[in-house]
Parts: C-alpha cells; structure tokens; sequence
C-alpha cells in the first residue's frame, strides 16, 4: 500500500473517532447502559473496545492473544474490561485521547475503518443518532469484510452464493442472488447486524440472513 493511500485511510479513521466522540459527548450517561448491536456489549463497552483497539500494537496484539490462549472473544473482553472507565466521562476522555493515533494490530490497514463504521452504528443505532458515513470509507470496510474469513471477523463464507449491490455506490461483490441495498447496510449486514437486514432487499437477503449472526 502506498503511503499516500496509508495517509488517506488514517485521516478517514481519525474523522470516524473524532465525529463517535462529539456524538458520545453529547448522550446522556444513562444511556452508556443501553445494549449496542454488538451482542452482549453496551454502548459503554464498544466505546472502551474502540480505546483498546486504537491503543492495539502489532507486538500487543500477538501477546494479547497468546495470553488469551488465542481466544478472540477472550482478548476482546480483556480489552474491554481494561479500557472501561468508571464512568462514562472516563472513557469517553480515553476515547478523545486516541482520537489521532495510528497503532494497528498486523492486519490490513482498511481494518480501522470496519471497527470505526460498524462500531460506530452499533453505537448510534442503538441509542438513535445517525451519521452519514463517507462513501469511500463504507466501500473499503465491506471490500475487506467480503473478503475475511469468519475465523477472522469477516463474511467470506456468509457470501460465497450471493451478489452484493450497492443501490447508493457503483459496486457490485460476488455472484449468486442478488442482495441490494445501501454500502452501509450491506456491511452491517455482512457483519452479524440481522437489524440492517431489513434494508435490503433481493432473492439473496433469505440466505444472508441465514448466515447472520
């Protein structure tokens, strides 16, 4: 990857932070306890996931996960539980302090964008705000999802019999039925969120569905 490309992608990331910040500002501190799309995690607890991950190294990523006997969901809820302030206010400071960083785990840098888009809605739809996400920003996220095995957080297997079309961008993934829909909801849907499911429409949103989490 270029390093114009690296510039660009970084700057898309750091405007998602910056915009999930001056939207958390502005929510009620009740409202951190209400459950996000991401199952079993809380607005508060996506909010601190978001500060483990901004904070996440190359080398602290692989002794994160060798300490967690290579259990994903493990390492993600150490994180969580790491990053947590004891109030909202606490992590949404932490939130704003990583706002600029450029750590990453060793994984494709179009990564940072799935955590900042679909992290983001599992914030925003969950509590009601919305946000208009930049195309290009969207496009690359679903690009990378599609791709990435299951094993991996991604929907390579969810889609190997279906045609992904964004109604709102000139993209078309795959063959099989037809699944249609907004860039945005497409990935959402790709990423376990069954809510997105009901923006799509085609022949193929049946067997996505099947394979939502």
């Amino acid at each position: 990857m270029k390093s114009d490309e690296k510039r660009g992608i970084w700057r898309m990331v750091h405007a998602e932070r910056a915009a999930l910040v001056e939207d958390l500002a502005g929510l009620e501190a009740d409202r951190w306890a209400t459950p996000s799309l991401c199952a079993g995690w809380t607005v508060h607890d996506v909010a601190a996931h978001l500060v483990d991950t901004a904070l996440t190294t190359r080398t602290g990523f692989v002794a994160g996960l060798v300490r967690a006997r290579f259990d994903f969901d493990l390492q993600n809820a150490r994180g969580v539980e790491l990053r947590r302030g004891a109030s909202p206010a606490e992590t949404l400071e932490r939130l704003r302090r990583v706002v600029s960083r450029t750590t990453t785990p060793p994984a494709s840098l179009d990564t940072r964008l799935v955590e900042e888009v679909v992290h983001g809605e599992d914030i925003r739809r969950a509590v009601g705000l919305v946000r208009s996400y930049p195309q290009e920003a969207v496009v690359r996220a679903l690009l990378l999802q599609v791709r990435t095995p299951a094993s991996f957080g991604g929907a390579k297997e969810a889609v190997a019999s279906v045609r992904l079309t964004a109604t709102d961008a000139d993209l078309s993934i795959g063959e099989g039925a037809e699944v249609a829909g907004p860039a945005l909801s497409l990935l959402l849907a790709v990423s376990g969120r069954r809510v997105a499911l009901d923006d799509l429409d085609g022949p193929g949103v049946g067997p996505l569905a099947g394979t939502a989490a």
